[in-house]
């Protein structure tokens, strides 16, 4: 069977966007990307300025440097890093994917500092192949000068670390303190000798309490899924407690928690995560987000109606993200080439409606449609058979798991402290052929 090549369109200059544009070109095909920033990098670029980006300036990964790299480009450390630990911080994984860029060349189908504004459809009655998508997009900074492009085919790749999502909490909008999202914050000293409570227990709530605990009066870290009665204080601190969830806040600048103790805060910060956020999409693209479900995603990338012409790399979360998108991206790349065929859009929804019936008989919130927490390897392998791709290593399952036992367990100190040498050993073995 002959292959396709088409012109397509990717939005976001990120891991995912890069691995998308090399995984298209590989295939055949004509990637275009667009990013609106200065440089590729997507949400790892660092911004001092609260009202940029989404990293703090000490942010490290919560996953080994082994196990988080592409499948074919290792992110070991050597002569060129400039942060060589095993969980580096948010310089290294930019000099990294900046790295993969290079190497593969894409630098060159990137355009920057270009923002795309929206994406819409053009398709015949008759024939659903031949549908067509104008892109409109104009040089950040100038509001005057559009231009149109139209492409076969659209990958979004705009990440998902852009737009806040915030607790409501009864009573906050009378309450007089700050409030803020984690995405603005940078530094610990504006919090010196303040009650700052936060929202939020898991990866950067976590992180950012620890770090406001050297310099703030007390910080108060909430936890969702805390029982009604905690109020703990962490070993090792003389200013940080766990408490179950914010009850609600009040007038007078209290903040009273489900057992219904209190403080008077300064500051609220939620460490919530993130929404969704599709601003270029029109209603022909025939999704939608509903409670963070994109609905409806054919296997977390294909909406069903417009597959192949219309994906999406990188949505699922609490995963190892970079060979993720590889695999998707891959699968996008033969998906359009006509290398991989795809089920019918009747198989495609009853497959995308099996898995919300799944996730309602386990009580799974909606929000949490796109997280693959409890059986991500098992999505990747699915992925890699689609493609014909090799599955992905047992050492870097292994490790992942470890890690994550590792983090539970140790939170303190998971990342200078760990006893997987002999995943260590099998990984570097395997990084000689790419090294």
């Amino acid at each position: 069977m002959q292959r396709r090549s088409v012109r397509v369109a990717v939005i976001g200059a990120g891991p995912a966007g890069l691995v998308a544009a090399r995984e298209l070109r590989r295939e055949g095909h004509a990637p275009v990307v667009f990013d609106r920033a200065a440089a590729v990098g997507g949400t790892g670029i660092y911004h001092p300025d609260a009202d940029a980006g989404s990293l703090y300036a000490s942010i490290r990964t919560n996953l080994p440097r082994e196990v988080m790299g592409f499948l074919d480009f290792p992110c070991a450390a050597g002569p060129g890093s400039v942060d060589p630990r095993r969980y580096p911080g948010h310089q290294e994984v930019l000099r990294y994917v900046d790295d993969f860029a290079r190497r593969f060349d894409l630098h060159r189908l990137v355009r920057l500092r270009t923002e795309v504004i929206t994406v819409r459809r053009h398709h015949d009655v008759q024939d659903q192949a031949t549908s067509s998508w104008t892109v409109k997009w104009r040089k950040v900074g100038d509001d005057q000068d559009e231009e149109e492009e139209v492409f076969d085919a659209v990958v979004v790749c705009n990440g998902h670390y852009t737009e806040p999502r915030v607790a409501d909490i009864p009573g906050v909008d009378a309450w007089p303190g700050k409030q803020m999202h984690s995405r603005s914050y940078r530094v610990p000293d504006p919090f010196l000798d303040q009650v700052v409570v936060i929202i939020g227990a898991k990866n950067s709530g976590g992180d950012i309490s620890r770090e406001l605990a050297s310099v703030a009066r007390e910080v108060h870290m909430a936890n969702r899924s805390a029982p009604a009665a905690t109020c703990e204080k962490l070993p090792g601190y003389h200013n940080l407690w766990l408490r179950s969830m914010v009850e609600r806040a009040e007038e007078d600048g209290s903040v009273v928690f489900r057992d219904g103790s209190s403080v008077k805060a300064d500051v609220i910060m939620h460490c919530t995560g993130y929404k969704y956020s599709f601003p270029f999409l029109g209603d022909d693209s025939t999704m939608s987000v509903d409670d963070n479900r994109i609905h409806p995603l054919y296997k977390h990338v294909f909406p069903t109606q417009l597959a192949p012409h219309l994906s999406f790399v990188g949505v699922p979360f609490m995963v190892i993200p970079f060979p993720l998108c590889q695999l998707q991206s891959n699968w996008v790349a033969g998906a359009l080439s006509g290398r991989i065929q795809l089920p019918p859009k009747e198989e495609m929804m009853q497959d995308v409606q099996a898995l919300y019936a799944e996730l309602e008989a386990v009580g799974w919130p909606k929000r949490h449609t796109h997280c693959l927490k409890y059986n991500q390897f098992e999505y990747v392998d699915w992925l890699a058979e689609q493609c014909g791709h090799a599955k992905v290593e047992e050492w870097r399952k292994e490790m992942y798991d470890a890690a994550s036992k590792k983090k539970v367990d140790c939170p303190e100190t998971y990342r200078e402290e760990w006893d997987d040498q002999h995943l260590l050993e099998q990984a570097y073995q395997d990084f000689q052929k790419y090294l």
